[in-house]
């Protein structure tokens, strides 16, 4: 197959790509490749059976057009301030104004025009007066917030507006290496899971395969020097309240983005991906690994709000090997939980002990994820990253009084792989030429919007 441009991952990097340059009137030929299925293909089979069935050859939810913010909770972050380090390579004014064009586009596609987070201000001011007394950074951030059903709809408006023309979408193919002559990225070589084989010669080559495909671009990079470096790699649990003990923050703001470097090791502790009246929720990568997220319907709602609490962690000369590293950490976890989430109460971590199933039985805090393992997580997690979350989600009981309750709950592993970060010029250009790296496995994004954003401005580069 000849193409001009080749997409490597329909997340909203590759499929923002593609939007573009139809929008800006490009006629170039453009192929995207996915290795799941199409929007409407894409179902969790626990919907039904109420716990994991590990799907082969891949999970729905994390693969498939849209990546996994098809299922996630479907936030767009606002501000330039959250979603990555790509301001810090396009520039703040650049990022800002095309995260408010690209937000335009979601609304054009159905995105629900009410923005949480921008009214309320002395209460903004209230909270943020906690967190600088507790030592924590409040980042307020609008958010415009889609809801996992409602993006899977967005997404497949897209998805047909695509198709309709002209790009060409090769579903249930995974690329497994790229084609180089001469110091010159011609193309790449697919394959399905049924063993058919395709090669696709193409002018320009993005790279946008999410955190999924984090561990797989790195060892691109390494294999045909693309220059590359080791970046952080976060890890850490999800947080599990009542609606009560934070309903104020989720009145206000919604999504409360706190950072903080609690002692003794002062490493970064950040919360993500708030979901008020949200769902924990289980996700599988292709080695087996299970990790835990969250979620948050439009309609549907939960007693609970959960978040997660990343630890982020950065190793320098001789350790090179950053996912591995969070694989590992994942990898333990699992095992002590028979291949499921370990969940655990706040109070037990302090006490020492792990949680039994009883005890969440008789407390406030109900599970979300219903097959979750109560267990103790503490014996796979490393002690810095432990002590970290510990006394993070002491310092945010100061702003949330209640959120250090002995109820809590707390799930792992939670891991964000998007450690290896892509050197690019500020058009996204590697080192090999016609060869362009995007979204959160480029390192350089974390989040739908501005993995979007990435994708908007590579769609003008290459019209």
């Amino acid at each position: 197959m000849k193409k001009d441009v080749v997409i490597i991952g329909a997340g909203p990097a590759g499929i923002f790509t593609a939007l573009e340059m139809i929008k800006k009137g490009s006629k170039k030929s453009i192929v995207i490749v996915e290795k799941g299925q199409s929007v409407e293909k894409r179902h969790c089979p626990k919907d039904k059976t109420k716990k994991c069935v590990n799907c082969k050859p891949y999970c729905h939810i994390t693969t498939g057009f849209s990546g996994a913010g098809a299922f996630s909770d479907g936030k767009l972050s606002l501000c330039y301030e959250v979603g990555g380090d790509l301001p810090q390579l396009i520039g703040e004014n650049l990022a800002q104004e095309t995260i408010d064009y690209t937000d335009s586009i979601y609304l054009e596609f159905g995105a629900d025009t009410h923005i949480e987070g921008i009214n309320n201000s002395q209460e903004v001011k209230e909270i943020r007066m906690r967190a600088i007394q507790a030592g924590l950074k409040l980042v307020d951030c609008p958010i415009r917030h889609m809801g996992t059903e409602k993006a899977q709809s967005i997404y497949f408006a897209i998805e047909q507006y695509l198709l309709e023309h002209g790009v060409e979408i090769i579903f249930g193919y995974e690329c497994y290496d790229i084609i180089l002559d001469e110091g010159t990225c011609k193309g790449a070589h697919i394959r399905s899971y049924k063993g058919d084989e395709m090669t696709i010669e193409a002018d320009s080559t993005v790279i946008a395969t999410g955190r999924r495909g984090a561990e797989w671009l790195e060892k691109i990079c390494a294999e045909y020097d693309i220059a590359h470096q080791p970046g952080t790699v976060d890890i850490g649990v999800r947080v599990e309240v009542r609606n009560e003990i934070i309903e104020k923050v989720n009145e206000v703001l919604y999504e409360s983005k706190l950072i903080g470097y609690p002692q003794p090791f002062k490493n970064k502790v950040r919360t993500f991906c708030q979901n008020p009246g949200g769902f924990v929720s289980q996700e599988n990568y292709d080695n087996d690994l299970a990790v835990v997220n969250g979620h948050s319907y439009k309609d549907l709602k939960s007693n609970n709000t959960n978040l997660a609490i990343l630890v982020s962690h950065n190793f320098s000369y001789p350790f090179n090997q950053p996912i591995e590293y969070a694989r590992k950490v994942g990898e333990l976890t699992n095992m002590l939980g028979a291949n499921h989430i370990l969940v655990q109460r706040f109070g037990d971590i302090l006490d020492g002990k792990r949680t039994w199933e009883k005890e969440l039985s008789q407390s406030n805090v109900k599970p979300t994820l219903p097959d979750a393992v109560a267990g103790d997580i503490t014996a796979a997690m490393p002690y810095r990253a432990m002590m970290n979350i510990i006394n993070f989600i002491k310092a945010v009981d100061h702003v949330v009084p209640g959120f250090a309750s002995t109820e809590t709950l707390l799930y792992s592993p939670e891991l964000k792989f998007y450690s290896n970060r892509v050197k690019m010029d500020e058009k996204f250009n590697t080192n090999v030429k016609g060869l362009h790296c995007l979204g959160d496995s480029s390192g350089w994004t974390r989040g739908l919007m501005m993995a979007s954003v990435m994708g908007v401005l590579m769609g003008r580069e290459l019209i």
